[in-house]
């Protein structure tokens, strides 16, 4: 039953879904080595630096900012953000694969980006592609354009950067697209960041004066504000430093930082990245507007519960803020007694509207996860994995 889940969610999507894309995420991506008792392969950059981009006048970059950010926005309306759909896959090459053991699986699975379902790292390779088209109104773009390897949640900077990132210790779980840049001779970097919702140009200036974008609001609702700033590593220009202020009712401020090595083209962004995000314990599936507010979709924690109670959260725009709801997922098993009552259905229809697929495609998803949140020996073998890549970055 729940390989029939699986398949008839994947077969009831289009060609350009099932279809890998990898036309544009193959070419100068690696595959990582492995080595005993490390649960990731190890992340490989390039040999070479790719080259700055060089501006005559700031007015000459902000000409240049305003056509990325402008395409950076169309993505964001136009892709998904989709941690759900490799995760499907991953399952239904698990269960045809008539492997028991998960770890000696994901070991030799090979990831693939597809078209439709794209987390930071099919988001980055789209963005790539598309940025490529502004080569002939600004000559060299191309060739500098590559994406950027990014570890969270960083506890002691000082002890991490100084040289390229330590390749045994941490899981390099985001990506970003970079370019480095030059005006009137001032060094600095562009960074845009589709997977996190960031519909703007993050420039990153060395002296920090402008154009260096400095804080700025990334989203701010009732429950949470989140405030974002970049700047160049002080101990380690080979790094930007990201700093989230996060800002709750009721609750004290936090701040968190995160390192994105910027010196040279990371090469496995699919083989270790896409990978990590296989066996995550959060999983989404998002819409988004031009300026980067998420604003349909649902998202879940991938738990293990035997009694098969597991939820997701679905939400939706409406005129006064986001409808949201909890749902339990035994709800969308064929063999469970109780389906969806009338205002469930009307709120899967209104989401589904929002995310832009047919009320019957989010079913399908539903069915085919809530089969998945079923086979316990899956999901303890998963939350294994995915406790073995926390502890590994732990220590940074």
């Amino acid at each position: 039953m729940k390989v029939i889940a699986i398949n008839h969610y994947i077969q009831g999507q289009s060609p350009a879904w099932r279809k890998p894309f990898m036309a544009r995420t193959s070419q100068g991506q690696a595959r990582g080595p492995w080595i005993r008792g490390v649960p990731l392969p190890l992340p490989v950059w390039a040999h070479y630096e790719s080259p700055a981009l060089t501006v005559s006048t700031v007015e000459q970059y902000e000409e240049l900012a305003g056509s990325v950010e402008l395409e950076t926005q169309r993505l964001l309306r136009e892709h998904r953000y989709d941690t759900i759909g490799n995760f499907l896959r991953f399952y239904k090459d698990y269960t045809a694969s008539g492997e028991k053991m998960l770890d000696r699986f994901y070991r030799k699975y090979q990831p693939l980006i597809t078209h439709e379902h794209h987390t930071c790292v099919g988001l980055g390779f789209e963005l790539l592609h598309r940025l490529t088209n502004l080569n002939k109104r600004f000559p060299g773009i191309a060739s500098g354009l590559y994406l950027v390897s990014c570890e969270e949640t960083i506890g002691d900077i000082a002890g991490y950067v100084g040289g390229p990132p330590a390749a045994d210790s941490g899981e390099k779980e985001h990506v970003l697209v970079c370019l480095k840049i030059e005006i009137s001779g001032r060094r600095g970097i562009m960074l845009l960041d589709p997977g996190y919702h960031v519909a703007r140009v993050i420039t990153v200036m060395a002296d920090k004066l402008y154009p260096h974008t400095g804080w700025f609001t990334q989203s701010d609702e009732p429950t949470c504000k989140k405030e974002y700033n970049y700047c160049l590593c002080a101990d380690d220009p080979d790094y930007v430093e990201w700093h989230e202020r996060k800002t709750q009712p009721g609750a004290l401020e936090r701040m968190q930082v995160a390192l994105i090595y910027v010196a040279r083209p990371y090469l496995t962004a699919i083989d270790v990245t896409e990978r990590r995000n296989l066996v995550y314990n959060r999983r989404s599936l998002l819409a988004r507007d031009t300026k980067g507010h998420v604003t349909a979709g649902i998202y879940f924690s991938v738990i293990l519960d035997m009694n098969n109670a597991q939820t997701f959260t679905i939400f939706y725009q409406t005129g006064n803020g986001k409808k949201r709801i909890k749902m339990a997922f035994n709800k969308f098993c064929d063999s469970y007694k109780i389906s969806p009552n009338a205002e469930e259905m009307e709120i899967l229809m209104e989401c589904a509207r929002q995310l832009d697929i047919s009320q019957d495609s989010l079913k399908d998803m539903l069915s085919a996860l809530a089969a998945i949140m079923n086979d316990s020996s899956f999901v303890a073998q998963l939350l294994a994995i995915n406790a073995r890549i926390n502890t590994l970055a732990e220590a940074n």
